[in-house]
């Protein structure tokens, strides 16, 4: 397999009601490495997920959007946007830009199927 598991970061706290406690779900945050390249990752109801914006400009930097996206509707890779406190996380493991007002998520196995069907389109490193 080609994802190996570089660390965690652990709990991050999740903003605080009027009642000072946090909402169920703390989100777990952490790096993966994925074909030699650090990404950002947050654990969300057992899955990882992955910053779409991320992927594209370090995962996959030489090869077109189009492209990409093409490969996502054919493989049916589905993407979801991240809530403000997801948005915020990413932003502090700085997985995507402080002015970023929006983030796309993929989940960790659509990651794979993407990686294996775009192998030979990317320059081997």
């Amino acid at each position: 397999m080609f994802l190996t598991c570089e660390g965690t970061l652990g709990v991050v706290p999740a903003t605080m009601d009027y009642r000072g406690r946090a909402p169920p779900g703390d989100l777990h945050a952490g790096y993966q490495r994925i074909q030699g390249i650090n990404l950002g990752y947050l654990q969300i109801n057992g899955t990882r997920m992955f910053a779409l914006a991320q992927v594209l400009s370090d995962l996959f930097k030489d090869i077109p959007r189009a492209t990409i996206s093409k490969k996502m509707e054919t493989l049916k890779i589905k993407s979801r946007r991240c809530d403000l406190a997801e948005l915020r996380t990413l932003k502090a493991i700085r997985s995507v830009p402080t002015r970023a007002v929006q983030c796309s998520l993929i989940s960790k196995a659509d990651l794979e199927a993407l990686c294996t069907s775009c192998k030979s389109l990317s320059p081997r490193r």
